[in-house]
């Protein structure tokens, strides 16, 4: 029996690429897991007065603090095993690469079930970013993407995600980026997955995220960007949540005959019901949608694309509603698929902006670590 597939979303079948492969084995219950009520339960059954785990929480969020030996404040004959039932071990380091003199760190973590995942921490002279997977391995099948190529294995859970923030804001505060000491301010939903696809793990680990401390990290939702291929259902409940964070499309075309191609969940969500959702999602939200881009040489990056994709943007209103990040693909070992030529890119930016539309490209960081994601768990794998 398999916990998701696209069709959860919407009743038509799917291909089996789409399902996922691993069971219902579910992670250990780790405090990110756990609502108010569950934490006094979870006290309760460890026969500790409930404020043991707000102290654990504290730890955990607020000073970014993992060991036990650290936690002074519990007793220490049943620190140990307090530590243990509330924050079990979820991400095991597999290996870990550096490019751009250690401001960018690509780790590969090994799950309970050894399911591989990727998380990768860039630092900039202005932010920090966390770029966290949501799943491992990815459904979506599409073809230009290393994660695509191999299947889903699993939806993570919420403090699988969470866990993956709170490491990556622990290393910065301790100095452990180049850079020396400083602190996590942003985190994107753009690693292993579709974030839409998991959309009730993910949208507990953004309010893990955004609640102060002791309930969670204290970060801004409007630092917090959700990505998506474009699972419109989820986008409109996206929009009702309250929680004003970025929503990222994925789009990749603007067109639907080669959208069909780069992106397959396209057949079922056209270009026009996407690119819609989004625009809802502006309305609703007052908050500016990213369209991503990924320019592919000879494929996507025709002008004449450029000119579509302004024309379907601008269709929505120029009250700036939306700004689109191009993004040079980071091919992987073997594909076919390789990154747009540097007058192509050009091109493409001018005619975006000739027609309103704030366009950047984005700034590539990790080529020489494998970093587009997948790569690592593919080799590794």
């Amino acid at each position: 029996m398999r916990e998701w597939s696209v069709s959860s979303v919407n009743p038509n079948p799917l291909p089996l690429v789409f399902e996922q492969k691993r069971g219902r084995v579910k992670p250990p219950r780790h405090l990110a897991d756990l609502t108010a009520d569950e934490r006094t339960a979870v006290a309760e059954a460890l026969g500790e007065p409930a404020f043991r785990v707000k102290q654990v929480a504290n730890h955990y969020y607020a000073r970014l603090e993992r060991d036990p030996a650290n936690m002074t404040d519990l007793p220490a004959a049943s620190r140990d095993r307090i530590v243990a039932e509330l924050l079990p071990t979820l991400l095991n380091p597999v290996r870990t690469m550096e490019a751009d003199k250690g401001a960018t760190v690509k780790s590969l973590w090994k799950l309970f079930d050894g399911a591989l995942v990727e998380s990768v921490l860039m630092r900039y002279t202005d932010r920090a970013t966390i770029c966290v997977s949501s799943q491992a391995g990815c459904g979506m099948a599409c073809p230009f993407c290393a994660t695509g190529q191999g299947g889903l294995e699993r939806n993570m859970s919420c403090a699988e995600i969470v866990d993956q923030v709170q490491d990556a804001a622990g290393k910065m505060t301790r100095g452990e980026i180049a850079g020396g000491p400083g602190r996590l301010s942003n985190v994107v939903f753009m690693g292993m997955g579709e974030p839409m696809a998991n959309y009730k793990a993910v949208i507990g680990a953004v309010r893990r995220m955004v609640a102060p401390a002791p309930d969670g990290l204290g970060m801004s939702a409007r630092n917090i960007t959700v990505s998506t291929v474009g699972l419109v259902p989820r986008m409109k409940q996206l929009a009702d949540e309250g929680i004003p964070v970025t929503l990222a499309l994925s789009l990749h075309a603007p067109d639907d005959e080669l959208r069909n191609e780069l992106v397959p969940i396209n057949t079922r969500w056209s270009v026009h019901e996407a690119v819609e959702a989004a625009w809802e999602y502006a309305q609703k939200t007052k908050r500016r949608v990213s369209i991503e881009y990924a320019m592919i040489k000879d494929i996507n990056d025709q002008a004449w694309r450029a000119d579509l994709l302004g024309d379907v943007l601008q269709s929505y209103g120029d009250w700036g509603w939306v700004h689109v990040n191009l993004i040079p693909l980071n091919p992987t070992p073997g594909s076919m698929w390789t990154a747009s030529r540097p007058e192509d890119e050009r091109e493409f930016v001018r005619r975006l902006i000739a027609k309103g539309i704030p366009t950047t490209v984005r700034d590539t960081r990790g080529s020489d670590i494998d970093g587009a994601c997948g790569q690592l768990a593919a080799v590794e794998g």
